[in-house]
């Protein structure tokens, strides 16, 4: 059996040369008509393998909540099922009872999730990035949480990869709607990109994005906790246990991150220039960038949150399609192509450094 404390570096090489793979393959496949096909079915092999790999890892304190999980499935193993409505995921949870209680081995519930978290971001790339999913979907794969919500923060890893099914299929709106809405259910924190979401959907100019990040950046730097405490008002009591922490209460380090700051930053100053400089005219993109600014513009006015990492989540886990979108979309543009080599290495450098050396 792996090791508990090598399955991160092991998921983090498979990807690291699944990256290389795809930057070189696109390069080489170019216009051929098999390229398409090929993309396509080996980022399907990719899923399964990244799929079992996650699905089928030790129960161990190396992957933080999972002992948690663990404790509490076997607790309502082959119990009763009753439905909880008062719970405070009302779907997640309630798939979680009703799993224990038909006798599921936890192992397999597991492997459910990671086959709900992985899949449905496989489908997100193969709607947004058709004749280039191979690429799109290593690049997902190497965002810097990715490994983390695909083995600790399961619920909103969950969440956030059905969001963005939502995301990438903004175009219909009958069926992204109720995926959005749906999403709540598997984590109450989802609240905030919902909103975001019909926001963006209504105002269209990112002029006011770019501004809006801006001032609400400005409103972090000053330690303005008004609106955190006025969120604060709006969540459960969880929450609002994060959100009104102080330094002799909190769970987690407590304070401005310049590093998070920095880190969220390159999509919206890429964004900016694509738009501005590249005259990039793409409503996907747009739609995208804006509420993945929109997102990240709330974290800033909660950054002096416990475990503010979890509430920066609700914006990253858009991060990668973000990234990419300009550089490889079926928009025609003079970008495409044209710098993807330094993003994607960039992009999967700073995942590396971060796992390998930062937190090491």
């Amino acid at each position: 059996m792996i090791p508990a404390s090598l399955y991160r570096y092991i998921y983090l090489f498979i990807v690291t040369l699944m990256t290389f793979f795809a930057v070189s393959s696109y390069n080489h496949w170019g216009k051929q008509l098999n390229a398409k096909k090929n993309s396509q079915i080996l980022a399907l092999l990719l899923m399964f393998l990244v799929t079992f790999f996650i699905g089928t890892r030790p129960n161990s304190g190396e992957f933080v909540d999972m002992g948690n999980y663990n404790n509490y499935y076997y607790l309502q193993l082959g119990e009763p099922f009753e439905f909880d409505k008062n719970t405070e995921n009302i779907i997640f949870d309630n798939f979680f009872n009703y799993s224990a209680s038909l006798g599921i081995a936890f192992e397999i519930w597991v492997l459910m999730v990671s086959i709900g978290y992985f899949g449905l971001m496989f489908l997100a790339c193969r709607k947004l990035f058709k004749n280039d999913l191979l690429l799109a979907f290593v690049v997902c794969l190497g965002a810097f949480s990715t490994f983390a919500y695909g083995t600790n923060g399961i619920k909103a890893g969950l969440a956030a990869s059905m969001f963005l099914v939502a995301i990438a299929y903004r175009d219909k709106l009958w069926m992204s709607i109720p995926i959005v809405l749906l999403t709540y259910g598997f984590h109450h924190s989802m609240v905030l990109v919902i909103v975001s979401y019909f926001v963006v959907l209504f105002v269209k100019n990112p002029k006011y994005y770019f501004a809006g990040w801006i001032v609400c950046l400005i409103i972090a730097a000053l330690h303005i906790t008004f609106f955190q405490t006025l969120f604060a008002d709006f969540t459960d009591e969880h929450g609002a246990g994060y959100l009104l922490a102080t330094e002799e209460t909190a769970e987690s380090h407590i304070g401005f991150r310049p590093d998070f700051i920095l880190y969220s930053a390159v999509p919206i100053y890429l964004g900016y220039h694509i738009i501005n400089k590249y005259k990039f005219q793409s409503v996907v993109y747009s739609f995208m960038l804006r509420l993945y600014i929109m997102a990240n513009a709330m974290w800033l006015l909660c950054m002096y949150a416990s475990f503010t990492n979890r509430i920066a989540y609700l914006s990253w886990f858009m991060y990668p399609i973000v990234l990419l979108y300009p550089f490889i979309s079926r928009d025609k543009n003079q970008l495409q192509g044209k710098y993807l080599r330094y993003i994607v290495y960039g992009h999967l450098g700073f995942t590396l450094f971060m796992n390998i050396i930062y937190y090491s």
